[in-house]
């Protein structure tokens, strides 16, 4: 049977060429980058490096990127900072945040009192800025807006320079989880000053379990580790060089190939929902998932006529992996609290499914996918 995978927006396959950065790296450069011989001084000119050139894709200075385990620990340790240390009182977020922002606020406000508040979507799940400028200018506590660059379900694309220049305006602080946006949707921190952002590498064919926050150089950052002063003691533990030099390999691929590997998976994304439209009546595509301008080219999140049961499990059983939403959440019986907060009674009920792309894929499995989707649609409604 064959085995295809439209669910790049939960994780990438490991790009080959980082592969084998990660094994030399593993075999010939194993030393702890904070000891002083050879051996260390190799490791931490390969990280500082990697560090520089990362910076660099993104255009702001090596001294703001700290390396941590992931996009999960980047939006804590910047949000826990945010109140404890740089005095914030009040957050300014929406609810169809990933939970690793959502889940982090809810701890500031049980342990620092924090005041949160939930910024108005339309119907698409995009901000209302009318509602974001109220709420800034409704209060004088230091404020941050934390609002994702690309949500990892709906596709949808957040006017970021919007929200920048509404913080401005009011003074507020601006954190973006861009963990899916990196290396799917350009962005240079000179002309986007965003206070903070989050990325990890897994995202973009990199390995799991690494990551990296962009935290402005004005800002002072205290660990949430203590033990070490690595990371410019803002992240206590050895580094995991071999990881961050896969890292950094994904990411020079991607910002290599991007406008090449856009265009494919564009393509891609084009030519699905072609086929699933003609194939399936009454399609619908959730968020903006289904407009190539205002969603990431990688992810499209449908939404079928009706409800199939186990939709997801069946297609599994003919080789395809998808998404019925985060795939944060597999192993939880609770439904998307993104398409939760977004649908109506009726559209809730509906089956929805989240495919998304990679330059691994072909139309061939997509040819393949829809078949297989029209033929459990038709059997389906055959049964009802």
């Amino acid at each position: 049977m064959r085995k295809i995978y439209f669910d790049n927006a939960a994780t990438t396959p490991v790009d080959q060429e980082v592969i084998r950065v990660m094994t030399d790296h593993l075999s010939h450069n194993f030393g702890n980058p904070s000891s002083t011989h050879e051996f260390g001084r190799k490791a931490k000119a390969q990280l500082e490096m990697a560090r520089k050139k990362i910076a660099g894709y993104l255009n702001c200075t090596p001294s703001e990127v700290i390396f941590t385990g992931g996009g999960s620990e980047a939006d804590n340790l910047i949000l826990f900072n945010a109140v404890k240390d740089l005095g914030v009182k009040r957050i300014l977020s929406s609810s169809i945040e990933h939970h690793a922002v959502l889940h982090t606020i809810d701890a500031l406000q049980k342990n620092f009192g924090i005041e949160s508040e939930t910024v108005a979507l339309d119907e698409n799940g995009q901000v209302n800025f009318q509602a974001l400028e109220s709420l800034l200018k409704a209060s004088e506590k230091k404020t941050l807006v934390s609002l994702m660059q690309v949500n990892n379900e709906l596709g949808n694309i957040l006017e970021i320079d919007r929200v920048i220049d509404l913080c401005s305006k009011y003074g507020a602080l601006f954190h973006s989880d861009t963990v899916q946006g990196i290396g799917h949707v350009p962005l240079d921190l000179k002309k986007s000053p965003i206070d903070f952002i989050a990325a990890s590498a897994h995202k973009f064919h990199g390995p799991k379990g690494v990551g990296f926050a962009i935290i402005q150089k004005q800002y002072k950052i205290e660990p949430l580790l203590h033990g070490g002063e690595q990371e410019r003691g803002a992240r206590a533990g050895t580094e995991n060089t071999h990881s961050i030099a896969g890292m950094d390999k994904a990411l020079e691929l991607v910002m290599e190939n991007f406008e090449a590997d856009k265009a494919y998976i564009s393509g891609l994304k084009n030519y699905f929902i072609e086929q699933i439209r003609l194939k399936i009546n009454d399609i619908a595509f959730n968020g903006l998932s289904g407009d190539m301008d205002k969603s990431a080219f990688h992810i499209l999140n449908v939404r079928f006529p009706r409800q199939i049961p186990m939709l997801l499990f069946n297609l599994d059983l003919k080789g395809i992996a998808a998404s019925g939403g985060s795939a944060c959440q597999s192993g939880s019986n609770k439904g998307s609290h993104v398409l939760g907060a977004i649908l109506g009674e009726e559209a809730s009920k509906q089956t929805s499914v989240r495919f998304s792309f990679s330059k691994f894929n072909t139309r061939e499995e997509i040819d393949y996918t829809i078949g297989v989707l029209e033929a459990l649609c038709a059997e389906k409604t055959n049964h009802a």
